[in-house]
């Protein structure tokens, strides 16, 4: 099988080789989350205290969505940022999320996913060097370059924990 990232048609050529590169771990994401069970997707470990695949999915979601309002210039809308966030919780952790299939969950992220490829459709690799802010904490600034290319490495990074997850529930059942 060959690997490669080919740029989007449709999108000025650095864009669309990082935009390949969301794409690469979008699809990841999904080929690693395909068939979960309800009890596999909310496991939170041996002891009960990892976050679960349901948490990293709604929190990479929620990432992504603010970094593609970033990318478009706008702020996210308070009805997304009620109907999807927060970040973290009052006690600094990732929100409980329960009783959500799979296949909600990732619809919700492919949508993300969606708008960030219009978000970049619009974009020219010059755009690249803006500067947008990002963070829950402290607003911080970054590149669209970089925003762009932290999508899939936050999405990558989290996935590393879900395939632990499925190790864990499948030697647990």
């Amino acid at each position: 099988m060959l690997y490669d990232l080919k740029g989007e048609a449709n999108m000025s050529p650095v864009v669309g080789l990082l935009f390949a590169a969301v794409i690469e771990n979008s699809q990841r994401l999904q080929r690693i989350t395909d068939g979960m069970l309800q009890e596999e997707l909310e496991y939170k470990g041996p002891n009960n205290n990892f976050n679960s695949t349901a948490q990293l999915i709604k929190h990479i979601t929620y990432v992504d969505l603010n970094l593609a309002y970033r990318i478009k210039g706008q702020p996210l809308p308070q009805n997304l940022r009620e109907q999807h966030g927060p970040m973290i919780d009052e006690n600094g952790r990732l929100p409980m999320v329960q009783e959500i299939s799979l296949s909600t969950l990732m619809s919700t992220y492919v949508g993300v996913i969606t708008m960030l490829k219009d978000a970049c459709t619009q974009l020219t690799d010059d755009d690249l060097a803006r500067i947008v802010t990002f963070g829950h904490e402290n607003e911080k600034q970054a590149t669209i370059r970089w925003g762009i290319w932290h999508i899939a490495d936050h999405s990558r990074y989290h996935q590393a924990h879900i395939n632990q997850l499925r190790r864990w529930y499948h030697e647990a059942h």
